[in-house]
């Protein structure tokens, strides 16, 4: 696991996109971008599941049993179904996430207190940010469970994958396969950068060879 994510982090979103769309995989997500610190990261998914309050949940703050579970080096991923009009994310937990060596914190909502994480370095993705606490109003159901993203199905231990560009994950099972896709488009890609660079007219370099690099061997006439 630690050599795919020295991989995974030197890559970036759209080749490791791309790489999903040519392996006939979903991964990509649309809507979720940086909120904080913009810088590449790249772990293992923690998740949190949050939701509705309801009387028989456990009286634990939203985020603190997904903090406490975390290893130095995890991403922890909440579901907050798309909610922008309450937080499912503040400053008090990137404090405690930052203490427990989380590299990062995406969340399918809106999160809170920005300034403080980007003074705490930080990267938070989100769909946006608002003021408005989850206190009586949202309440975490679960941790370290499955959750989806976007109707994305997402698993504890999956690889994530989040840039300017946005996010991907990465299924467990497919890293090794995934991986090794965007590396070749990514590299081809570096090909071309470096064709343009040197002058080559770019309706050369970004012809039927570009169009092709998706297509997997059976499809290829």
């Amino acid at each position: 696991m630690p050599n795919l994510l020295e991989r995974l982090r030197a890559l970036d979103t759209c080749s490791v996109s791309d790489a999903l769309d040519k392996l006939g995989l979903a991964g990509a997500v649309a809507g979720l971008g940086p909120l904080t610190v913009r810088r590449r990261v790249a772990g293992p998914v923690v998740t949190v599941k949050l939701g509705a309050p309801m009387p028989d949940l456990p009286r634990r703050h939203l985020g603190a049993g997904a903090i406490m579970a975390a290893r130095a080096g995890d991403i922890i991923v909440v579901e907050h179904r798309g909610r922008t009009d309450v937080s499912g994310w503040g400053g008090l937990l990137s404090r405690g996430a930052i203490r427990k060596g989380v590299v990062a914190v995406i969340v399918d909502g809106a999160c809170r207190d920005v300034e403080e994480s980007l003074e705490l370095d930080l990267p938070v993705y989100a769909r946006a940010a608002v003021p408005v606490t989850a206190r009586g109003r949202v309440a975490e159901h679960a941790f370290n469970t499955p959750i989806t993203v976007r109707g994305l199905a997402v698993t504890p231990g999956d690889l994530v994958l989040a840039d300017g560009s946005g996010v991907v994950f990465v299924p467990a099972t497919a890293a090794e396969a995934v991986i090794a896709a965007a590396e070749d488009i990514f590299h081809r890609e570096q090909l071309m950068a470096a064709a343009i660079d040197g002058g080559q007219a770019i309706g050369e370099v970004m012809g039927a060879n570009y169009e092709d690099m998706l297509k997997t061997s059976e499809s290829r006439p």
